[in-house]
């Protein structure tokens, strides 16, 4: 019986820790990330708080999936214009007041992002 309410009573702790930790893409809901390609064109990722994304490559392309965290790394999964059967996990920073970050980009080429207020482009319809 001890256990049993030492175990809930723990649960319950943990369970209001983990509500209370803080989504470190929050800040992106609204917003633009805008990835600068060594070349100088740019691409912009719009990320929706019920886990789906929408892309404007720096080619015009446009894709679009789901979006997850894990550990310290923002994954993509590309649903349209066709299914990937993987994820793209790049490091994301925990909190988005730093500016701007570099990341590989899935070429591997190093792009550097920033968060950019409202959309900063032709929307996230997708």
């Amino acid at each position: 019986m001890i256990c049993i309410v030492a175990c809930i009573a723990a649960h319950a702790v943990l369970a209001d820790a983990a509500v209370a930790a803080p989504n470190p893409v929050q800040p992106a809901f609204g917003n633009t990330i805008v990835s600068t390609y060594p070349d100088g064109r740019k691409a912009m990722l719009w990320l929706r708080p019920d886990g789906d994304y929408s892309i404007k490559g720096r080619r015009g392309d446009r894709s679009s999936g789901h979006w997850s965290i894990r550990g310290a790394k923002l994954c993509l999964k590309q649903a349209r214009p066709f299914a990937v059967p993987f994820n793209f996990c790049s490091p994301f920073p925990t909190s988005l007041t730093s500016g701007s970050w570099t990341a590989k980009a899935f070429t591997g080429e190093t792009v550097l992002l920033q968060l950019t207020p409202g959309d900063a482009g032709s929307g996230p319809a997708n």
